[in-house]
């Protein structure tokens, strides 16, 4: 078992989980220039500094992720504090093993 499995479940894993979920929306929380260097297929970018004008509805499935998780767990709490109850924090890209667009 490695580290990020004592965790609940590495990245890879919990993005299974994303892509099983109706409706989720998989979110990029980095910066446009370091999405555009390659993100998981089907995200989108909405930067950290720009998470508080997320529209979505209060139960719909979110999943954030950033680089290396720390900015990921900032935008859960953000998202959290708004309202959302359906936050899951995917954490880093670093450690993503699938492709990248």
């Amino acid at each position: 078992m490695g580290i990020f499995d004592m965790f609940g479940g590495g990245f890879d894993k919990k993005l299974e989980q994303a892509r099983a979920t109706e409706n989720a929306r998989i979110i990029d929380v980095r910066t446009v220039q370091e999405y555009r260097s390659g993100h998981v297929p089907g995200a989108e970018n909405v930067p950290l500094d720009a998470i508080d004008t997320l529209q979505a509805a209060p139960d719909a499935p979110l999943f954030v992720y950033c680089q290396s998780g720390a900015r990921s767990s900032q935008a859960a709490r953000v998202l959290e504090s708004r309202g959302f109850v359906d936050v899951t924090n995917l954490g880093g890209i670093m450690s993503y093993r699938g492709p990248v667009e």
